[in-house]
């Protein structure tokens, strides 16, 4: 299969993740949902450890190796999680508030928060065409912002558009970060994906601590125990949906002809499938005006991606 076409699966990967994270934190308790999903996650990843450590040479795939690491590397992969794990409990909060057509749509704009970063940390500087590409992702953003207000969903004031907010900008940090560890670190994807997936476990547990204890105390009911956890399957498919995406996303970006800026398009596009499912199978309102808001973010990503 060509890289284009490895990319469009990870897009549709991520959009059912988008929509599988949405089924299960819907009206349950969104720290021990996060527990569960990071938890999978690390058992996937941890039979590929034990398996590197005591017999590197008979795994089967490079994309699959977990090289043996130092403590000061250990130490930047625990950075990522702690980074990741806050980006999630964002999001994750922000998805159990608002619909996913609204959250989805705030999280596709992680490119412009990224040069964004790029630009004042980095000392990188967008294109001419990133800056059209910039112009328009802030002009969809404001149209969105008015097209949620007929749902009662305020950009200035709602804090579950504030938390998502928040998680795209952490997102876009960890993005920066993935490029130091990857390119000045030299830590292979396989090893930086299986290592943060097995830290983000006790990164998770005490946030699971604060809701049982709030919750036999009854003070906040956004983290207590009233705000009952209810078992649903979807919670398993979180991170393998993930790992998937990404297992898929390192595949098409190691074929040698591959382009970085169309994947990094192709598979923005799975905004689409977390938008269509929030119309269609949640209920969701206002169809047309957010799909033209949801079509001119990604024109606007393509051009800060292709500008690039």
């Amino acid at each position: 299969m060509t890289w284009i076409g490895l990319s469009a699966i990870s897009a549709v990967l991520l959009g059912f993740y988008d929509v599988t994270k949405k089924i299960a934190v819907r009206k349950n308790a969104v720290p021990i949902v996060l527990l569960i999903s990071v938890s999978v996650g690390a058992a996937i990843w941890m039979p590929f450890i034990c398996w590197s450590t005591f017999s590197p040479t008979s795994v089967p795939h490079p994309i699959l190796k977990v090289d043996s690491l130092s403590f000061a590397e250990h130490g930047l992969l625990l950075a990522k999680s702690i980074l990741v794990g806050a980006s999630w409990t964002f999001a994750f909060f922000a998805l159990k508030r608002l619909p996913l057509s609204i959250a989805a749509p705030i999280r596709s704009t992680s490119p412009f928060w990224t040069i964004a970063m790029a630009s004042l940390v980095l000392g990188e500087r967008p294109t001419g065409t990133q800056w059209i590409g910039i112009v328009i992702v802030l002009l969809a953003f404001w149209a969105f912002s008015a097209v949620s207000l007929r749902e009662g969903v305020s950009f200035k004031t709602d804090r579950g558009v504030a938390m998502m907010v928040a998680a795209t900008i952490l997102g876009a940090l960890s993005s920066i970060y993935d490029k130091y560890l990857l390119q000045t670190a030299m830590i292979a994807p396989s090893t930086v994906q299986a290592w943060f997936s097995v830290y983000l476990v006790p990164v998770m547990v005490p946030m699971a601590l604060i809701w049982w204890r709030s919750g036999r105390k009854n003070k906040d009911r956004e983290l207590s125990v009233h705000a009952l956890f209810e078992w649903r399957w979807a919670i398993l498919g979180i991170s393998p949906l993930l790992l998937a995406a990404d297992i898929v996303y390192f595949t098409a970006l190691a074929d040698p002809d591959a382009l970085v800026s169309v994947i990094s398009v192709v598979r923005r596009c799975s905004v689409v499938i977390a938008f269509l499912f929030g119309i269609r199978a949640l209920g969701e309102a206002n169809f047309w005006p957010k799909a033209a808001c949801v079509v001119t973010i990604l024109c606007g990503v393509a051009l800060l991606v292709l500008g690039g």
